[in-house]
């Protein structure tokens, strides 16, 4: 389709960027060193990194991997929460020429293998918390040579080192005992590389920046391949987006998204690393309380979350009453956002909700709404510079008149350059270089786009198409309401049905009044049939409610 979108871009947005304006994440990273040196780029539990020091550690630990044996091009794993150690051993691993392949702390022993094995990692770098998952499997992971623990407090200063470590394994008991051999402490490692040498690889857009699998809630977890181009191209689409309300140098951006999930990884770590904004890691944000706490130390200027901590926060005492002077805008993604959560973050905060869309085969943004909107869209915004997207039938392929939902293909430099060990899906899912989103979506006459649904979570009843966001939105407009999800289970004569899973803010409410409530504001075919009330949702590692999950109970 035409690029539509280009005429509403704002003021200072470039219609095209270079992605191959650096030749490598390493390049920005030293550019970056260099250049914001004295300021503070990352924060946790107080403790205070600078750019130089950032510079300092990774060095030593980049060494320390090339002195073990491993070899450019080599794949490592990093499983860790967003600590200090995080991104010494991310920007370390790519420092030595090597691939990154983030793992979510929270996996099982079988995913752990499974992803392992398909990256055919050499090393891994994990927190202690994690090592008795490791252990269960890593006899049966052939290719793991390396083993890096660490603590949670392992890069705060002495004595609060040792209290953290202390508190987290003896009092809190969160450590469970296990019996890794030859394992290496990553403190030691950075003493090691500190006493060696570093060879500077090169490296260049071919090369492999990340194998970062998607979150296979759909089936078995594929790992993708994101090049160095593909990440250089999507920081430069990101910064042609937001570098008209920035401030080089100055920016407060919280972290509370895991850093190992792709839109936090390069929304937050790599956007700001580039733009030398000072990161505030938040270890737990589901401590919502403890969270709120941490805000209030910082008057920060940029926040990324997902609909579910924007609704978290908003109901956690304390946040209304935060300083958001400084508060430039609020990045939301992963999910839907939903005009009441909104809403209400625009009212509390009087800052703007920005809602973009991404994926981990586009490294991940693909679009985002313009930074000079007042309010809150309802859409995904237009496609970032350099990106071609259309809309196709799921069945034929051929494109669909402006307004028709359809299949969201997108096209750009950020698009992965396949899954790992996977041509038949890579060949299912991309064809002359378009990639099939697998999401359900419309365009309208300014080239705004908005995601209708997943293509595998759409209710068909009787006949008709029922996409849950839309049921979503709408029950997040009750009162009572916290959290909803719908998902269609099946039924003699219309084929399906909706039925509603409720996390209730007030407790008095009933089945009834969610059906009225729906009858009121939604055709027929769409009103829940069947509501079943929860004390929470099952989520994903960034908080996004998990349907598969519900619809499988509910066919079970």
């Amino acid at each position: 389709m035409d690029k539509i979108w280009l005429k509403n871009y704002p003021a200072g947005v470039p219609e095209t960027i270079d992605p191959d304006h650096f030749s490598s994440l390493v390049d920005i990273l030293e550019m970056s060193v260099e250049k914001y040196a004295d300021k503070t780029a990352f924060v946790n539990m107080d403790r205070e990194m600078s750019f130089s020091e950032l510079g300092q550690k990774v060095e030593q630990f980049a060494a320390y991997l090339q002195g073990t044996g491993l070899k450019k091009g080599d794949a490592v794993a990093v499983m860790m929460p967003n600590i200090l150690q995080y991104p010494v051993a991310l920007f370390g691993i790519l420092a030595a020429g090597m691939t990154v392949v983030n793992v979510n702390p929270l996996y099982t022993p079988r995913e752990l293998k499974h992803q392992l094995t398909d990256s055919q990692s050499k090393g891994i770098v994990i927190l202690e918390n994690f090592a008795h998952t490791l252990e269960k499997v890593s006899a049966e992971v052939p290719d793991l040579e390396l083993i890096i623990t660490t603590q949670i407090g392992d890069m705060l200063p002495a004595p609060k080192r040792w209290v953290v470590n202390f508190v987290v394994k003896y009092v809190k008991r969160m450590v469970e005992s296990h019996n890794l051999k030859n394992t290496v402490d990553f403190n030691h490692a950075l003493t090691k590389g500190k006493a060696s040498t570093y060879q500077r690889p090169e490296l260049n857009g071919d090369d492999l920046a990340f194998l970062q699998y998607t979150g296979g809630t759909t089936g078995v977890a594929k790992g993708a391949m994101l090049s160095h181009r593909n990440m250089v191209a999507n920081l430069e689409q990101v910064s042609s987006v937001i570098t008209p309300i920035m401030s080089d140098g100055e920016e407060i951006i919280i972290t509370a998204l895991p850093l190992y999930h792709i839109f936090a990884l390069t929304a937050n770590c790599l956007t700001f690393l580039k733009h030398g904004g000072r990161n505030i890691l938040i270890t737990n944000p589901r401590d919502m309380n403890g969270f709120v706490k941490e805000l209030e130390k910082y008057k920060f200027s940029m926040i990324s979350g997902v609909n579910t901590l924007f609704n978290g926060l908003l109901n956690t005492r304390g946040f209304k009453d935060l300083d958001f002077s400084n508060l430039k805008v609020a990045l939301g993604g992963g999910m839907a956002v939903q005009k009441a959560v909104a809403e209400h973050w625009e009212r509390v905060t009087k800052s703007r909700l920005l809602e973009g869309y991404g994926l981990t085969e586009c490294a991940p943004v693909v679009t985002v709404n313009p930074y000079d909107i007042e309010h809150y869209t309802g859409s995904i915004g237009l496609p970032v510079p350099s990106t071609e997207m259309k809309i196709c039938d799921s069945e034929t392929g051929e494109e669909v008149p402006l307004g028709e939902p359809g299949e969201l293909h997108v096209k750009g430099p950020q698009v992965m350059v396949g899954y790992l060990n996977r041509p038949d899906a890579t060949a299912e899912s991309m064809q002359d270089g378009w990639f099939a989103t697998g999401d359900m979506a419309t365009c309208d006459e300014r080239g705004y786009f908005k995601i209708v649904d997943r293509k595998k979570d759409m209710i068909l009843v009787s006949g008709f198409n029922v996409y849950p966001n839309e049921i979503e939105d709408v029950l997040a407009d009750h009162p009572k309401i916290l959290e909803s999800a719908a998902v269609g289970v099946p039924h003699e004569s219309s084929g399906e049905v909706v039925k509603v899973f409720i996390v209730a803010k007030d407790k008095s409410l009933t089945e009834r009044e969610v059906i009225d409530f729906s009858r009121e504001n939604m055709t027929g075919y769409k009103v829940p049939k069947l509501v079943e009330f929860r004390d929470e949702l099952p989520k994903s590692n960034v908080g996004k409610i998990l349907r598969k999950e519900l619809r499988d109970e509910s066919d079970a």
